[in-house]
């Protein structure tokens, strides 16, 4: 493929992605650990606790976000794998991994700021 054919279905991922998001594009995040380790994910794929990964309700799998927690200013990159979350009000939930670097764990949850990331 060359630029000129790579750029439009770039343009289009990038616009079904943002447009997904909606104006959901903040809201409250939880995670989920060690009951579901080792378990398949939406996508097939076995979760990993310990890896930089999300459950969104309808983004690609494969989707880049980036997760950014409101309250202290941290943000993670995660890669969405896993559909969900289950529990109204929330919009993402992210691994172990990532909700320790956002500070999630001890209150559980927190409100987020999502952005789609494109390399």
């Amino acid at each position: 493929m060359t630029k000129s054919n790579i750029l439009p279905l770039l343009s289009c991922c990038f616009l079904v992605a943002c447009q997904t998001l909606g104006t959901g594009m903040a809201g409250k995040a939880s995670y989920y650990a060690q009951q579901y380790h080792g378990r398949p994910t939406a996508s097939g794929e076995l979760y990993n606790m310990y890896a930089m990964t999300a459950a969104h309700p309808n983004l690609p799998f494969g989707t880049l976000l980036r997760v950014t927690n409101l309250q202290n200013g941290r943000s993670v990159i995660v890669r969405v794998n896993d559909r969900g979350p289950y529990k109204a009000g929330r919009v993402v939930d992210v691994s172990l991994a990532a909700a320790e670097q956002l500070g999630l764990i001890l209150p559980g949850t927190a409100e987020v700021r999502l952005e789609v990331v494109l390399d």
